[in-house]
């Protein structure tokens, strides 16, 4: 893993929930800590430093063309993370496909967030 952590603003937990409920354990962010301004899934580790995914609450937050990709390790697990974001509810949501014919090694779908906040699941061959 190559980063320590990310904050995500969003302007309303229950808003947003279901879907980092989902999407964030099926790629491995088990363990869960929150608080009133932050809400925080962790990745396991061995020692005290836990690459995490925090949520957090900024009621003046706007999206962005800004987008998250998580990468995973096959075509396979794009479909599986694809279809966890779509049952839980994800928006402007593109299903899984090559989508360059000129780099036809990388697999991807895209989504947003309830707020807008857009994401991405993404297997590069």
């Amino acid at each position: 893993m190559l980063y320590d952590h990310i904050d995500l603003r969003v302007t309303n937990f229950e808003k947003v929930r279901a879907l980092y409920d989902a999407i964030l354990p099926a790629l491995g962010f088990s363990r869960l800590n929150e608080g009133p301004e932050d809400i925080n899934y962790h990745r396991p580790a061995k020692n005290h430093a836990e690459p995490f995914f925090g949520l957090m609450l900024d009621p003046k937050h706007r999206p962005n063309g800004s987008r998250i990709a998580f990468r995973v390790d096959s075509r396979q697990e794009v479909d599986r993370i694809a279809n966890v974001a779509r049952n839980a509810g994800a928006r402007a949501f593109e299903p899984a496909e090559t989508y360059d014919a000129d780099h036809p090694y990388y697999y991807a779908a895209f989504f947003e967030d309830a707020d807008g906040n857009k994401l991405e699941v993404v297997y590069r061959e």
